[in-house]
């Protein structure tokens, strides 16, 4: 088994962008230019029920150093410096929004071949500490995180998960909520084009279990259907084609079957990048 293992949030991915990741019931629409330069320039339009939402961001990417700058339709300004290579197996990036001068966050990574530490710290006189830490390889991984809270001394989250992956499958399991809920996911890549997967939670509090299964089959070099269906009734599909090379439209729908009068849930992104 080689390689550094995944952060703790990387634990249960692969399920969770196999079951939810493209699922957008709102119009989005995005469009990426790039200069020669290195500078990208990202715009984006949201448009959710009758409100729309936008922003403007830039991304300028040097050998080290990632600078990330957006602005809203409110006017916000948020801003991101993402120094890589701080040491040989570290990065660090501090973040902070305009005009919430409380807003400022660092974030430091340490990778080891063996192990993979992640902090961050808020940037103010009374701050959230956020630590997360796994041990173990790529193929197969253990790890915890914890949230502090300094204004009022208190354990704001600890979880802790553990996962195994291989070329045909990936397996996870995460204790969350501080203790109060079993998460258990799969995922197993049946042959190039098709892969299926399921989550089923465990809430031992009420004692309630939900699960939600899924699939993702590549129709065409260009065409990517997904399905997914919940124990809550609702069923979902995406259809995302990349109509030329890196732009994608994607049309997703969901049913629910216990909501009779209710329309289906219906949405269209649009991914430019010219």
């Amino acid at each position: 088994m080689g390689g550094s293992p995944a952060p703790f949030a990387d634990i249960g991915k692969k399920a969770k962008d196999l079951l939810n990741k493209d699922y957008i019931f709102d119009q989005k629409f995005t469009l990426t230019m790039l200069s020669a330069t290195g500078m990208e320039l990202v715009a984006t339009g949201l448009k959710k029920d009758e409100f729309f939402f936008g922003d403007l961001s830039t991304v300028y990417k040097g050998q080290n150093t990632v600078v990330d700058m957006k602005i809203d339709t409110y006017s916000n300004v948020s801003t991101k410096v993402t120094v890589n290579n701080l040491l040989p197996t570290a990065k660090a990036s501090i973040s902070f929004r305009i005009p919430d001068h409380k807003s400022g966050e660092l974030d430091v990574q340490y990778v080891h071949p063996h192990a993979t530490i992640s902090s961050r710290i808020g940037l103010n006189p009374t701050p959230l500490l956020d630590l997360s830490a796994t041990i173990g390889s790529q193929d197969l991984c253990l790890g915890g995180e914890v949230g502090f809270d300094s204004a009022s001394a208190s354990l704001t989250k600890y979880n802790a998960g553990i996962a195994l992956n291989k070329l045909d499958f990936s397996a996870a399991l995460i204790l969350a909520d501080k203790g109060e809920t079993l998460k258990a996911s799969y995922v197993h890549t049946v042959n190039p084009t098709t892969a299926i997967g399921a989550e089923l939670t465990h809430r031992f509090s009420s004692y309630n279990n939900n699960f939600t299964v899924g699939s993702s089959h590549a129709m065409d070099p260009f065409t990517v259907l997904k399905t997914r269906f919940s124990d809550n009734g609702k069923a979902g599909m995406v259809v995302q084609r990349e109509w030329r090379p890196k732009s994608l439209i994607t049309f997703s729908a969901e049913y629910d079957s216990k909501a009779l009068n209710a329309s289906p849930r219906l949405g269209l992104a649009l991914n430019l990048k010219p």
